[in-house]
This record gives structure tokens, sequence and C-alpha cells, in this order.
């Protein structure tokens, strides 16, 4: 049989012919809960964050209720988000539950998960789109074998629990690093006795200093439309996203320090060369790098993100004057003292990356065997055996 004919010896079926649908129904808003009593409850989009719901809301009215294992879809605003049941829920309006009466939920999540643009284009509503109860049941599907279904599950969950696996190690490898920053930047590598300073206690030898003494800082002067894809230059502008440009205004060693943002969350990067700036894209330069390093400086002032969203001022968009940077504080132990700490913290930030480029890699693979496998251009089954 060849692979590009697979799916001819699926079964096209609807939805209604083979699944249990339970649409969602909203119990009265004033059965809901914080505190654990009846049920967990679920609405719609907000709880599709992760592979699992995490359910912030609960309720003492059981209206509709889908069964744990189920397949979760969201049906309005947005339309195909799906999700798995994995206990009981109450859900809402925003949701239906899914589940074959005969076969594999898993292979059902991933099989709507493919379908997601297909539904959508089914759903209709001028002011936000929605799926009728109607739709999702003439809503076709093609069936492999049961076996090859849990094969094809095996496949993809084998891959996306490796990828979830990869980012709560990220996530516990920035809770390191923010450990770790708080405490070299108040005790340092060396153990010494501390002394009580504006900034907190630091070790004895320590200094400290304004950043308009060890720093210079000007602003880029291009609107951020400026960005080209696949530009030659960085161009730094107040997004966390670092976008290109064909054309460089600086060509030097800085620190990029975002300028404003709506929610006073502000970035600071590293970079080394020929680049460009945002007009509210601050570029600081250090006077005397035999006195301060980049790197110390880069964590330094990620320590200060949060004192300068505080700081910031504006009231749609916050945003940071040059007099609240000029006038920060800065604790300044020698250099080898600053290339200690900064060598710690930049391995956590390269462990990072790593796992970054990992999560990345298992995401384009994840979605190259979805297609595959859910229009039957490669069968589970041999894979399984071979593995």
């Amino acid at each position: 049989m060849c692979e590009m004919n697979l799916q001819e010896h699926w079964r096209v079926v609807r939805l209604e012919d083979t699944c249990n649908i339970i649409m969602g129904q909203s119990p009265p808003s004033t059965t809901y809960n914080n505190e654990g009593l009846g049920m967990p409850f679920l609405q719609g989009k907000a709880e599709f964050t992760e592979l699992f719901p995490h359910p912030t809301k609960y309720c003492t009215k059981q209206l509709k209720v889908c069964p744990k294992g189920s397949v979760l879809m969201s049906v309005r605003a947005p339309v195909g988000n799906v999700n798995l049941a994995d206990r009981e829920y109450i859900i809402g309006r925003g949701l239906t539950s899914i589940s074959l009466k005969r076969g594999n939920n898993r292979f059902l999540f991933y099989l709507l998960l493919h379908s997601k643009k297909e539904l959508e284009s089914k759903s209709s509503g001028s002011t936000f789109k929605s799926i009728n109860k109607t739709t999702i049941n003439d809503f076709r599907i093609s069936l492999p074998s049961l076996p090859e279904q849990r094969a094809i599950a095996h496949i993809l969950q084998t891959i996306q629990e490796a990828k979830f696996t990869r980012q709560r190690e990220i996530a516990l490898e920035r809770e390191r690093k923010a450990a770790l920053m708080d405490d070299l930047f108040s005790h340092g590598t060396k153990g010494e006795p501390r002394k009580q300073t504006e900034l907190g206690e630091i070790p004895e030898s320590w200094e400290v200093v304004r950043f308009e003494d060890v720093c210079t800082f000007t602003t880029g002067k291009l609107n951020s439309e400026k960005a080209v894809e696949d530009g030659q230059y960085p161009f730094f502008t107040c997004s966390q996203e670092t976008f290109r440009i064909d054309s460089y205004s600086f060509d030097q060693e800085a620190l990029l320090l975002s300028g404003n943002n709506a929610r006073g969350i502000f970035s600071v990067k590293y970079y080394k060369g020929k680049f460009d700036a945002y007009q509210r894209t601050y570029v600081i330069t250090i006077k005397n790098t035999e006195q301060l390093s980049y790197r110390y400086f880069l964590f330094h002032l990620f320590l200060k993100l949060e004192l300068l969203r505080k700081q910031s001022i504006g009231a749609t968009t916050k945003y940071l004057t040059a007099s609240i940077i000029r006038n920060l504080g800065l604790t300044l132990p020698s250099l080898s003292e600053q290339h200690a700490i900064s060598s710690v913290l930049w391995s956590c930030d390269e462990k990072i990356a790593a796992l970054e480029q990992e999560v990345e890699h298992l995401d384009e693979l994840f979605h190259a065997m979805l297609d595959e496998l859910m229009t039957g251009q490669r069968s589970a089954v041999p894979l399984i055996e071979s593995g």
C-alpha cells in the first residue's frame, strides 16, 4: 500500500454519528466562586494555554458536564481551539465536549487540532465568530483503524511531552537564574562582610554609583515602521522582539533599553556591531570598560526593570525619561568580581537559549508529523514497531 494513499482506507464519518457531543451552557454567575466549591468550571479560550485546562473558577450548579478524557473545543471567539479534559468539568457556552463512542480520544484531540482552520472556515458572525451545534454535528472527519489511532496518538503525545518537559526545564532555569541574581548582587562571590547602603546590603569593597557616572546614553532616530523583513542589521524597538533593517546608525557595543511600553514592561538587550534603533529606545554606552563590564551592567539592568516600571510615567503608555535613567543607582564591585558574577548568569542564559532551541525544533517536528499522519502521508504503526 502506497503511503500517499493511506487515508483512502480511513472511514469518513460525521462527528454526530461517531461521537458524543455536549454543547456547553453557562450557569448563573451567582453560582461561580474561587473557593473550590462545587465543580471546576470552564468558560472558553482562557483555559486553553497548555495541554490540560487550569481552571480558576468553580461552580455549584451543574448544567452541562463534560466527561473526563473528552476533547474540549472552543466554539466562539475563537473557534477550534482544543484541549483535553483531565477530569470532569462544568462547561460554559463557549465550549463543547466531544468524545468518540468507540476510539481513542487522544487521537481525536490531534485530529481536531489539525482541523482547526477548516472548523474556523465554517464559523459565522460579524462581531465575533462562532460555530453552532448543527455545523459541529455535520463536520466530517476521517478515522483510521483503532490500532492506527493509538499509534498516531502515541507518536504525537511523545513529541508533545518532550516539548513540555523542555518548557518546564526553562521555567526552572529562569527561577534559578532569578535566585542567583538576588544572591550575587547582594552577597557577591567572595563571602565578604557586608555594609548597608541606599541600595541595600552589599559587600564592603563594592561602591554605589549613579548611571550617569558610568555611562552615556542617547536614543535612536527612526520610526518603528522602518523595520524590514530579513534586513541585514538588527533593529531595536520597544518590543521584546528584535526586528531587522537594511541600514545602520550605530556600530558599537551597547545596551538597548526600551523607553516605552503600554504596561511598563520594559526590556534590555546587549549587542555589539552595526545596528539601528527606534526613537524611543535608549542606546547606552559604558564610559570606561575597565571599570564596568557590559555583561555585568546588562544583568544589573535586568534587576532594575521592576523599579523602572514603578518609576515610569504616563497614563495610556508608560515611558522612561532620561532623568529616571540618569539617577538610577548601580552597585560596582571590582572588574574581576563583575566577570565572575556575569559568567554564572551568562551560563544560565546559554542553557535557557539551548532549551528554547530544542522547544522550537520539537514544535516544528510536532506540526510536521501532525500534518503527515493526519493526511495519511505516513503510517504510524511502522514507526511504533521500528521505534
